[in-house]
């Protein structure tokens, strides 16, 4: 959902999906002149709840009573951006936010009038597509705050719970949907071994449900793990799997569930989520209900072919033709399912031919680098935004940063060993969950393409858009256009794990900065030059701060 309220002297465009409002403020020419930021109060109108909104700066003049990791209210310390998330929100809430400018001297602000915006977040458990991301960000003051430095196995449900945010509940949820005999559940997954998600597959099958798993049984990657799970949970595999053998260099990377009814396929669970305890509680990952039969259907047609255990040579071809990229002259508004492996490299063509195209702005995440055919894209300027999520720096990395408006952070955390006593004055150190082995923070793999636009478009799947995850290996994406729920729902959890990463990267290199004596602060500015970027013609700040003022 986007409300736009616009006084003229002051505005404010809010962007709802079930989890996160994005705030997107702005002022009138003239009207930044001694501003000192914005506070802002949530009225939760559902839960009959007022508070004024936190953040983590101060001014000078209130930090001596600021303790490590604890937040402070932004009426007496302002958000100091034209941009700002609350990512504490519930899902299928209604909100009222006011956004109060703050001008005076610290310690003797004075509050204008504000402005408020009602927005309601989205129902994450109905309609065609429900978007389920984890917490993603374990390494955060919020986990340390709530449960110190002990591990999520250390703490037990609490911990879980929060760090799932939802997905879990609704994975078993999408299982549960299968509740006998006439229904079906017919998956294909890469890594399978997280007991709770796999109980409830036995639990169908024991309630006459037609269970078929599709799982990689290769040596070298989960084949072993996978087998042993299924094993403990009692899971017959004789009867009840089929082992994905052929290709032996590539992998079954997909990680999608279907459900049917008296062998009709009704909705697909996909994503980039592996059924493990890392997938579920580490990294960051979506799971992404579709509930329209047409996408179903093709997704079952991939299935029934893939179940054969058939070598690539054979299912290039297959995949070419059941699910050929959209025609130039389609409607603005589709939904279309790719699959891998393919025949060429069309598909990263495509893609970063729709990223060349784009208008207003670009939204990428990538676990395992950049692609050379999205590094080529990336590298030549354009006037407006790319953001760039990736889990850790990789080649082409320094080419690609060249541009001021490539927005780039990488996956890190507040960790004492770098910065020393220097963390501990401001923020708690913060610990991963140590579930993941490889990705430690972006599993991801999405990009939205004009997201705010008129024609936007989201691609999103278990594919690295690599090379071999479309010639070689086992995926599955789905290109999304037209749609507004769906990419308000990505956006603002691009923007939570962005932001989250991107503070992190910030206070990495204000830490080098204060080591070489250069004497950075952590304070608040005391007036109003932290506003004279986003007023500077072509800076990126000024931007963001246009691309999502809603006007």
């Amino acid at each position: 959902m986007r409300q736009l309220n616009n006084t003229g002297d002051i505005s404010i465009f809010a962007i709802s999906g079930s989890h996160t409002v994005l705030l997107n403020m702005d002022v009138k020419n003239g009207k930044e002149k001694g501003l000192l930021g914005f506070a802002i109060k949530r009225m939760d109108i559902t839960e009959d709840e007022s508070v004024w909104l936190k953040g983590f700066l101060t001014f000078e003049i209130n930090a001596s009573s600021h303790f490590p990791g604890v937040l402070v209210s932004t009426w007496e310390n302002p958000v100091q951006d034209f941009n700002w998330g609350d990512y504490t929100v519930k899902p299928n809430h209604n909100y009222i936010y006011t956004i109060v400018p703050v001008y005076g001297i610290p310690g003797s602000l004075i509050h204008d009038k504000g402005i408020s915006v009602a927005i309601s977040t989205e129902d994450d458990k109905r309609g065609a597509h429900s978007v389920l991301f984890n917490c993603g960000i374990a390494g955060s003051q919020a986990y340390a705050r709530k449960f110190g430095d002990l591990s999520p196995d250390q703490v037990g449900a609490p911990a879980f719970k929060w760090l799932s945010r939802g997905l879990e509940e609704a994975l078993l949820e999408f299982i549960r949907q299968a509740e006998g005999k006439g229904w079906s559940l017919y998956a294909s997954v890469y890594e399978f071994d997280y007991i709770p998600v796999l109980e409830e597959f036995k639990k169908a099958i024991d309630r006459g449900v037609d269970v078929r798993i599709l799982f990689d049984n290769k040596e070298k990657g989960p084949g072993a793990e996978n087998r042993t799970a299924m094993e403990n949970t009692g899971i017959d595999q004789k009867k009840y799997t089929i082992p994905r053998n052929a290709n032996p260099s590539y992998i079954s990377h997909n990680k999608f569930i279907l459900l049917l009814k008296d062998g009709k396929p009704l909705q697909v669970w996909t994503g980039s989520t592996n059924i493990t305890k890392g997938g579920i509680y580490g990294h960051s990952n979506v799971g992404h209900i579709i509930r329209i039969e047409e996408v179903a259907d093709a997704y079952y047609l991939y299935w029934k072919m893939i179940s054969g255990d058939p070598e690539a040579k054979e299912l290039r071809p297959f995949n070419d033709k059941i699910s050929p990229f959209p025609r130039e002259d389609a409607p603005r508004a589709y939904i279309y399912p790719v699959f891998s492996p393919r025949s060429s490299l069309e598909a990263l063509e495509w893609y970063a031919k729709k990223m060349e195209a784009a208008k207003t702005s670009v939204f990428l995440t990538a676990a395992f680098g950049i692609n050379e055919h999205f590094q080529s894209v990336l590298e030549k300027d354009k006037p407006y935004l790319r953001y760039i999520l990736l889990d850790k720096p990789g080649e082409g990395l320094e080419i690609i940063k060249r541009d001021q408006d490539n927005m780039i952070t990488i996956g890190r955390r507040l960790d004492s060993n770098k910065l020393e006593h220097w963390l501990n004055d401001k923020w708690k150190e913060e610990k991963l969950t140590g579930f993941n082995k490889h990705v430690q923070y972006i599993h991801t793999k999405y990009m939205l393409i004009d997201p705010l636009g008129d024609d936007p478009m989201l691609i999103t799947g278990s594919a690295n858009f690599s090379i071999n995850s479309t010639k070689n290996n086992d995926e599955n994406m789905v290109i999304i256009r037209g749609d507004k729920y769906v990419m308000d729902m990505y956006l603002g959890e691009f923007m939570r794990i962005f932001d989250h990463l991107r503070f992190r990267s910030k206070i990495e290199t204000l830490r080098t900065r204060y080591m070489k004596g250069t004497g950075p602060s952590l304070n608040l500015a005391p007036d109003d030059s932290w506003t004279k970027e986003f007023f500077t013609p072509g800076h990126p700040k000024e931007k963001q701060k246009l691309l999502f003022r809603g006007y």
